[in-house]
């Protein structure tokens, strides 16, 4: 386990990251209906991934004021992330999602980077391994094509406070610790998803592969509630991590909220990929 000082410098690496990326493009952020357009030329592609269903309930969000609940509907979400081969699939159904098609307005110059063409995956990948390298409008896009959606924030927070023995694991002295542990395993994007033990709800891989794109993922670039969804005040929100936090002893949810907050929507990185979500009226 890395000593308390080393966690605060590697974290404190990541909040300047952050900080010196708090300028959010308009014309990304204000794409959203453009890509709902760009959405509807999309072709269904198909997929037998398992979803899982989550009851909802109530949490604390991370980030926000400590005495405000965070409700969440009952929802479906993978119980893995989108493959290598899915998102293949994908594309080649969907020719626009091509590298040397997708519109650099959706995916900045690192979309698809490692592959060997535009329907070629990189060399040695391992087609049951996380697609990384696209952007948030792709991950939305495939989302459309299997008639699903990309997880809220909250969403994807509520099942990731589950361990493997409980669905709320954050009162765990080791819950935190083990998950950092995770993050800082290098090359961990290239292994097979199901490889290790899933989660209390069934979910695999929610830390030990990639981080994951969420529908909302820059909503907490906001100086009120982190739930309004209002963008007023950006340049405030560095300093804004540093006071509002819920859980200052949750080093891994910081984790999270730093890269989040540093991201855009047409960015594409080496080790961020995506799991899809779907509403559901069924409450067991």
């Amino acid at each position: 386990m890395f000593s308390i000082l080393k966690r605060y410098k590697f974290l404190l690496v990541i909040f300047l990251f952050a900080c010196n990326n708090q300028q959010i493009d308009n014309t990304v952020n204000n794409d959203v209906s453009t890509s709902n357009a760009h959405s509807n030329t999309i072709h269904t592609t198909t997929t037998d991934v398992k979803m899982v269903y989550i009851p909802g309930g109530e949490y604390k969000p991370f980030y926000g004021s400590d005495s405000i609940l965070t409700k969440v509907a009952p929802y479906l979400i993978d119980e893995r992330a989108v493959t290598n081969a899915e998102f293949l699939a994908f594309i080649k159904d969907n020719p626009q999602w091509r590298r040397s098609n997708v519109k650099r307005i959706y995916a900045d110059t690192t979309y698809l980077k490692d592959w060997q063409s535009d329907v070629e995956l990189p060399k040695d990948a391992k087609p049951n391994a996380p697609i990384c390298y696209v952007s948030w409008f792709a991950a939305k896009a495939y989302a459309h094509s299997v008639g699903k959606r990309l997880p809220t924030l909250d969403e994807w927070e509520f099942m990731a406070m589950a361990d493997e023995t409980s669905a709320n694991a954050r009162e765990k002295v080791t819950y935190s610790d083990n998950i950092i542990s995770l993050y800082l395993l290098k090359g961990r994007q290239f292994n097979e998803v199901k490889q290790t033990k899933p989660n209390y709800w069934g979910v695999y891989n929610v830390f030990d592969l990639i981080w994951e794109w969420t529908d909302d993922f820059n909503s907490i670039l906001t100086t009120n509630d982190s739930r309004s969804g209002q963008y007023e005040d950006k340049s405030l929100f560095c300093a804004g991590s540093a006071t509002s936090s819920t859980d200052v002893l949750n080093y891994a949810a910081f984790m999270r909220f730093a890269l989040r907050t540093s991201v855009k929507a047409n960015y594409t990185i080496a080790n961020l990929g995506f799991r899809c979500a779907k509403d559901t009226t069924i409450i067991k």
